[in-house]
């Protein structure tokens, strides 16, 4: 009887730590799917994109994008995130030809209220900021402008979106100003286990050459552990729906890693 005992207790201890473990996950899971959570991460996400233009060009990105929650008042966050790409691209300004290095980085702070119970949202300004290290990666252009994310999450589903304009205010007068502006409808479903399947839009908008750039990103994704350190996987194809004549890639694929650091 007290053997019978012990196993049942070793079996419930086992299916307790199973089950939360399976309740962080799809906590951080659902809360990696929202973009103003409060949760420190650091993605790195990596496009790459191929076929790119009459010269068959290749272009990898890999964005390294630190997401930061910072507490401003007993009702308020402040979300900072920074998205710094580092750019690979072969055969896109002429055959035979590469570019590599940092490109111009974006850089947002969502103010946005600690208790939301229907709709989650954040407000606040974004800024461009051109540390680009290659004039083909770079528009020289210091630019500014708002962004906003609103989103619903219910019964593991995620749905919102995101927007920013900016405009250039300084930089080299040399090179064409800038009013571009980016929009980014999700759709997130995720199990328990901290799984989830999704698609996201990008839609970035040339308002000075009237030319348009949209890809669509399904995606699969997973929350894990590599050692103490929690992280979620996700990958899936790009498919580009439209891009300024001669720019359209043929096809591409990303993977996401994102480092967790829960609070």
């Amino acid at each position: 009887m007290k053997k019978v005992f012990t196993l049942c207790t070793c079996l419930f201890f086992l299916y307790t730590l199973t089950a939360n473990a399976q309740d962080d996950a799809a906590e951080l899971a659902k809360k990696l799917a929202n973009p103003i959570a409060s949760l420190i991460s650091v993605p790195l996400q990596n496009n790459t994109d191929y076929g790119i233009s009459s010269f068959q060009g290749t272009r990898n990105t890999l964005n390294i994008q630190p997401v930061i929650p910072v507490s401003v008042s007993k009702n308020w966050n402040m979300i900072t995130r920074v998205v710094l790409p580092i750019i690979t691209q072969y055969n896109i300004s002429a055959p035979g030809e590469k570019q590599s290095g940092l490109g111009d980085a974006v850089m947002s702070a969502f103010f946005s209220p600690k208790n939301s119970d229907k709709v989650t949202w954040g407000v606040g300004p974004a800024l461009l900021l051109p540390i680009g290290t290659n004039d083909y990666l770079t528009t020289k252009k210091f630019g500014m402008g708002p962004t906003a994310v609103a989103l619903k999450q219910a019964n593991g589903w995620t749905v919102g979106g995101l927007i920013n304009q900016l405009w250039s205010v300084a930089g080299n007068e040399d090179r064409p100003d800038v009013s571009q502006m980016f929009v980014q409808p999700f759709l997130v479903y995720n199990w328990k286990t901290g799984a989830g399947v999704g698609a996201n839009m990008e839609w970035t908008q040339n308002w000075k050459t009237s030319s348009s750039t949209i890809w669509l990103n399904p995606t699969f994704s997973a929350v894990t552990s590599l050692g103490k350190q929690k992280t979620q996987f996700a990958v899936g194809p790009r498919i580009n729906l439209v891009a300024p004549e001669g720019g359209k890639a043929d096809w591409g694929w990303r993977a996401v890693l994102i480092f967790l650091f829960p609070q």
